[in-house]
């Protein structure tokens, strides 16, 4: 029974990996596809190590340690990026006004 859940588990995170390689592929900018790429890809792969513990209990404190590295770094990457990309006048896909820019001064859009 527990092999079953520990597929389920492995399935919905192979899924997640796979929706969030695709929103990279298909979102317009890249502040999208850092946003699609950063919850979809950390969500499947904490799906994937919790399925890797049922299958293996004794990984666990291993696997705790890879899911805390992740939560952690993951947020802070994709917010470094993002910043990056918008202070190198990366072009954005506005629904509405940028409140940002207020904030920090943004050269023009590079095509």
């Amino acid at each position: 029974m527990m092999q079953y859940l520990a597929h389920v588990f492995l399935g919905i995170g192979s899924l997640f990996l796979l929706l969030g390689s695709l929103g990279v592929v298909r979102m317009p900018d890249v502040f999208n596809r850092l946003q699609a790429g950063t919850k979809a890809t950390t969500l499947g792969f904490l799906s994937i190590l919790v399925g890797a513990a049922i299958m293996h209990p004794l990984w666990i404190p291993k696997l705790l340690i890879m899911a805390i590295f992740l939560v952690v770094s993951a947020p802070l990457s994709s917010h470094n990026l993002a910043r990056a990309s918008y202070r190198a006048g990366a072009p954005m896909v506005l629904t509405h006004e940028d409140a940002y820019s207020e904030v920090e001064k943004r050269p023009k859009e590079v095509e």
